[in-house]
């Protein structure tokens, strides 16, 4: 059983669930201020599971299960049924969580800061992919044709900016820290993925 798919019908349940169930949903939300004073860090993982509304929901879940499959199928070949279905399911989970704790430092004491979503554990998986096929197409908006590795560089370019500029709604920290800790995450598992990565690399497409 495809363990992207399992992710997706967990992920789609818990948020809809969550969406007519506003107590379910503050439990489960990333609020840094609320963990720091009553101890209630597994929402770092709990908020993977839950978003904002039904857009949120689909946009994560679309790319979730674009890449996924892909990471997943890799894993497989690289680590057997078990464990490749395992990692995967670690890369994904250990990803959301690594890319809450970095905002749970940084708004602690900001009672106005939470978020929700697998935007993080989603960045982890799509940096995963890089690493063994840098050079494939990815389609921004489904139209623009861009190499992933030219992707990856400037979603975290992006990222990283976005996340210092005041305002706004989305956790760019999240996406940044969750990419970063996807692609180390699989190189420290199979670190023969690092060189592979880089002969990719040599082997430009033009």
């Amino acid at each position: 059983m495809s363990v992207t798919l399992l992710l997706i019908a967990l992920i789609g349940i818990t948020s809809y669930m969550a969406f007519n169930d506003r107590g379910k949903f503050y439990k489960m939300m990333h609020i840094p201020y609320v963990e720091a004073r009553e101890k209630q860090y597994y929402r770092w993982l709990s908020s993977i599971f839950v978003h904002a509304n039904m857009t949120h929901l689909l946009i994560n879940l679309l790319v979730f299960y674009s890449f996924g499959q892909v990471v997943e199928n890799y894993f497989l070949a690289v680590f057997g049924d078990l464990m490749g279905r395992v990692n995967f399911l670690l890369l994904f989970l250990l990803s959301g969580i690594a890319a809450d704790i970095p905002t749970y430092f940084k708004h602690r004491n900001n009672p106005n800061f939470s978020s929700v979503g697998a935007s993080g554990a989603v960045s982890g998986v799509m940096l995963s992919s890089v690493l063994f096929a840098p050079w494939q197409t990815w389609y921004f908006f489904f139209v623009i044709p861009v190499w992933a590795i030219v992707a990856a560089v400037l979603y975290l370019g992006y990222s990283s900016y976005a996340s210092r500029q005041e305002g706004g709604f989305i956790d760019h920290d999240a996406h940044f820290y969750g990419a970063v800790f996807g692609a180390l995450f699989t190189i420290v598992l199979e670190p023969n993925i690092f060189p592979f990565f880089i002969a990719q690399l040599k082997e430009l497409p033009f």
